[in-house]
């Protein structure tokens, strides 16, 4: 039986992460992998997704040339398998670079299905039969799946999940989206932005329902400019299966409604992947299909850790990522190992315009009892956005009014995901409106956007 002193079951972008750092502080390590290496996220989430979505930006701006002085001969045109060849091509290239980067950090990989026995051992069953392991340290990094509604369980025909959304046979002319969360946005802005009419369904009173409101509102605004039929508090009920797609009703409001839909993408949140893993042979605890954990990752059972979304929120690759390293360190005994603040992690969402954001919304920090300041700037008067035909859009700062604590950012607009990390490290650094309204930035940026945000919190906005 092969022992190590760290097995971590899942190669995602946490379980990968943690085996790096685990075999870079000279622990003997192995990670397991059922399926790709790089996990969904690499293979058919996020990457392959911003790789769509940057075909359909290139697209937008061919149809807006002319005011840009580009003379096209012709309207452009979309092919469709040509984006979905890129977007797996890209997929591929990073998922081989895994696999180089855990060979390089002598990480063992394991190929199968791994199942807890209990007291550190792990029976692995796989297309070369089955191997019994064991670990002091065991790290479970599974990930999560889509949900599926009642009577919208995914087919890969009609109704999708990502997977299926990313990988097209053709494009739909008309496309229903369930779930208006990152993923779902998303999908609608993609399809949107190639061809298909497509309609967006949320239960909640608005999308992106984790946003700040003020932002939620002005991302509905621009996608129902777009053509976009965004729909809230809308709840499925049914579907009917016509010649060329489904029928599906849905409640708005007290009312009965019903549209027709050639695909469906399912984008209604996710379920942890706990089942199969043995956790019976445990003390490990599952609640609403998520492992419970303390704030080291650590759950009931000694040695048994778990990170990313099979932990719970938020579901973000960079929260499992910097999960496991936390794990890990604290493993190792590293006196400055530091447990995540899920305060402290960004989210993103790569529609378009883009959303991003970090800390407390407005609401929240209210409820927390904070008296709070509220900075706005429009990209309307920043010069970059408009050089670059892009100012839609604001940022909006929420500081302690007594501290002067960064307490939380919100942003919507061009490139926002890139100007996030900005405030995601003030925050980091306990930095304070002062410090950030003393800072030079660089002009002409769209990040002066971030310093005119919260110089218009004291009413002292240059651009305003």
């Amino acid at each position: 039986m092969e022992r190590y002193q760290v097995l971590i079951i899942g190669a995602g972008p946490g379980g990968y992460v943690a085996a790096i750092r685990a075999a870079q502080l000279g622990l003997r390590t192995a990670i397991v992998e059922r399926a790709e290496l790089g996990g969904v996220c690499l293979n058919w989430g996020c990457i392959p997704t911003k790789t769509l979505l940057r075909s359909a930006e290139l697209l937008r701006q061919a149809r807006e040339g002319a005011d840009y002085g580009l003379v096209l001969d012709a309207p452009p045109q979309f092919d469709l398998q040509a984006a979905v060849k890129r977007s797996r091509t890209v997929a591929g290239q990073l998922n081989r670079g895994v696999r180089g980067l855990l060979k390089k950090n002598q990480v063992s990989v394991l190929t199968g299905h791994a199942r807890l026995q209990g007291q550190g051992r792990v029976v692995i069953e796989g297309e070369q039969g089955v191997q019994e392991v064991s670990a002091v340290h065991i790290i479970l990094a599974t990930g999560a799946r889509p949900r599926a509604l009642p009577n919208f369980e995914p087919d890969g025909k009609l109704i999708w999940t990502a997977r299926e959304a990313m990988t097209p046979p053709a494009l739909p002319n008309t496309l229903t989206v369930i779930g208006a969360g990152a993923i779902g946005v998303e999908f609608a802005s993609f399809y949107a932005t190639v061809g298909s009419k497509v309609t967006l369904l949320e239960a909640a009173e608005r999308i992106l329902p984790v946003e700040d409101a003020e932002i939620s509102a002005m991302l509905a605004e621009r996608l129902r400019k777009q053509g976009i039929d965004v729909r809230t508090q809308a709840m499925v009920e049914s579907k009917q299966a016509q010649d060329d797609g489904l029928q599906i009703t849905f409640s708005e409001g007290g009312a009965k409604h019903s549209l027709d839909a050639e695909r469906v993408i399912l984008a209604a949140g996710i379920v942890g992947n706990v089942e199969g893993l043995g956790l019976e042979q445990t003390a490990v605890r599952v609640e609403k299909s998520h492992i419970v954990v303390d704030r080291w990752s650590a759950t009931d059972e000694p040695g048994v850790y778990a990170i990313g979304d099979v932990a719970g929120p938020p579901w973000l690759a960079h929260k499992a990522s910097h999960e496991g390293v936390a794990c890990i360190e604290r493993i190792a005994g590293l006196v400055d190992a530091h447990a995540l603040d899920p305060e402290a992690v960004p989210s993103c969402t790569y529609c378009h315009p883009q959303v991003a954001s970090v800390g407390l919304t407005e609401a929240r920090a209210r409820e927390h009892g904070h008296a709070v300041t509220v900075g706005r700037f429009a990209f309307v008067g920043n010069g970059k956005a408009l050089a670059l035909g892009d100012s839609q859009g604001f940022v909006k700062t929420v500081m302690d009014a007594h501290s002067g604590e960064l307490l939380g950012a919100h942003l919507i607009g061009p490139d926002v995901t890139e100007l996030i990390g900005t405030y995601a490290l003030g925050r980091t650094l306990e930095t304070t409106e002062l410090e950030i309204m003393r800072t030079v930035f660089p002009h002409p940026t769209l990040s002066e956007a971030l310093h005119e945000s919260v110089l218009g919190a004291f009413e002292r906005p240059m651009h305003v």
